[in-house]
């Protein structure tokens, strides 16, 4: 584990987030949250002694608010809340998914505004330090009232309901808190409500998507720049001067990448000049900037949504200890997640969209100067033929996944909660799109590289001539028809395991 980071509430940065995600760094709690935390839940605990009704202390919830319970009920009341909202179905949420909800879930209640007490969010941050995850149902949101289902299991561990997964390894709840050196907690009044109320869960979902999307983002400018040698295409359409003239932010910065990367090129040396017949390429090389910086934009917007809300409090009501008042509201509607998610899920599939396109350019003769499906001896040999299929059916299936989840809502509660934000698919989506791309842009990496071969002994520039020297490694030429599944599972592996990301010089942080 990296050096110990310190959480302080409303300041998680994007590459905090991300770390947590990929690389589970040390974290511990800046000291100055515990004083704010101890005088929200002393107000709570005020309220919980006297008759005046307030929701989600002393009353029901939903529906059932204008019910009044009886003091002598309170900790019943929030550990009945737990065990009747804990109906999550579906695969579970994957262990990095898990450590965001953990780590954002403790963050937001130690900002001081939701009344429970500080050794529930250490609890949270020791089952992050000790790796003992809840086993989350992926399914059972809609994005409004918080993730109620799946937060009611992430949270529900500290009860001792439910399991929890050790290094892979699925047991009770119960022997997880053993593990982790924790009790099994009874909850006080409000806890319950707060600890299942908010947008942690569709939060958590939609940076893991943002983070794998980033990846096969700059998979795709790699691949995207080799197929542009590979059919000796123009470096002219990366020139600052057009994307200046424009003035869209990531345009300029993809074109700033591009002509970096492609710089020093002995392939595009070898055809300038008054014989070189490449006037106007297709748009699925010249375009890259307009497209791909388009996609930059994107994401550098979702990001800023998605670590606003990171930080934000959204369960309810909120506890305002400077004045003493406890406020319902709707923090817990996931509308700015979900439309972020939708922003992510268009973006990434025009990602593949136009990498699919590339795909079928190289693989065509007449477009290309390649060999047929580049592949000697074609009609003995079907070479990438199928492998496009493959990308085409990905590219397709992505126009469907990516239709907005915002714009849908179905009211629960018995009318109570009757717009809701679908959020958590919007955003748990992203994976499965996430996905097909990394797999497309997988198969450009090996079409583009297969094609710019044909041109040795040339080369291409230092940078690319990396991320061949990478691929090469792990998936070898395509010389005659074999068994192709395997290379297709190596390349996709590689993409998504970040091995080209040091060869973009692009980032999200810089527009943060």
């Amino acid at each position: 584990m990296s050096e110990t980071i310190t959480l302080v509430p409303g300041a998680l940065s994007l590459d905090t987030l991300r770390s947590i995600y990929r690389d589970r760094p040390a974290l511990t709690l800046d000291p100055a949250a515990y004083p704010r935390m101890e005088r929200s839940r002393a107000l709570i605990d005020k309220i919980a002694g006297g008759d005046e009704a307030v929701y989600g202390v002393n009353t029901g919830f939903g529906k059932l608010a204008h019910t009044h319970i009886a003091a002598s009920d309170l900790e019943k009341l929030q550990r009945n809340l737990i065990l009747s909202h804990a109906t999550g179905v579906g695969a579970p949420l994957a262990d990095g998914v898990v450590r965001l909800i953990l780590v954002i879930k403790a963050v937001s209640l130690a900002v001081g505004a939701s009344g429970v007490r500080p050794a529930l969010v250490d609890a949270l941050l020791k089952l992050y330090e000790a790796d003992v995850l809840p086993v989350v149902p992926g399914k059972g949101s809609v994005g409004a009232s918080g993730d109620l289902a799946p937060l009611a299991h992430l949270c529900g561990v500290l009860l001792g309901i439910g399991h929890v997964r050790v290094q892979g390894v699925t047991l009770p709840a119960e022997e997880g808190l053993r593990i982790a050196g924790l009790p099994v907690f009874d909850l006080k009044a409000k806890e319950g409500l707060a600890l299942i109320n908010g947008t942690q869960v569709s939060t958590g979902l939609a940076l893991a998507g943002l983070f794998e999307i980033e990846r096969t983002f700059k998979a795709a400018l790699v691949a995207g720049s080799l197929s542009v040698e590979a059919v000796m295409g123009s470096h002219r359409p990366f020139d600052a001067r057009i994307s200046a003239l424009r003035g869209q932010p990531g345009q300029i910065a993809v074109a700033a990448a591009f002509r970096e990367v492609l710089a020093g090129s002995e392939l595009n040396a070898s055809h300038q000049g008054p014989d070189c017949h490449r006037v106007q390429d297709p748009y699925s090389l010249r375009c890259q900037p307009q497209v791909m910086g388009a996609v930059l934009d994107q994401m550098r917007q979702a990001a800023r949504t998605l670590v606003i809300e990171a930080n934000g409090v959204t369960d309810n009501p909120l506890v305002l200890v400077d004045t003493g008042e406890v406020l319902s509201g709707g923090n817990f509607h996931a509308e700015p997640v979900a439309m972020a998610a939708d922003q992510l899920a268009i973006a990434a599939s025009e990602i593949g969209a136009l990498a699919e396109r590339r795909i079928a350019m190289l693989i065509d003769t007449t477009i290309s100067g390649l060999p047929p499906f580049l592949v000697a001896e074609p009609g003995l040999n079907s070479g990438f033929m199928i492998a496009h299929v493959t990308a085409a059916a990905l590219a397709s299936e992505n126009k469907t996944l990516a239709h907005p989840a915002s714009v849908d809502s179905l009211p629960t509660s018995a009318n109570q909660e009757d717009h809701v934000s679908m959020a958590t698919f919007a955003a748990r989506r992203l994976g499965d799109i996430a996905g097909n791309v990394a797999d497309i842009v997988g198969i450009e990496l090996l079409a583009a590289i297969q094609g710019l071969e044909f041109h040795r002994p040339l080369k291409t520039t230092e940078r690319l001539e990396q991320a061949i020297a990478t691929i090469r490694a792990q998936v070898p030429r395509y010389e005659v028809d074999r068994y192709f599944a395997p290379d297709l599972a190596a390349i996709g592996a590689l993409v998504r395991d970040g091995s080209l990301d040091h060869l973009m010089p692009v980032s999200l942080e810089t527009a943060q």
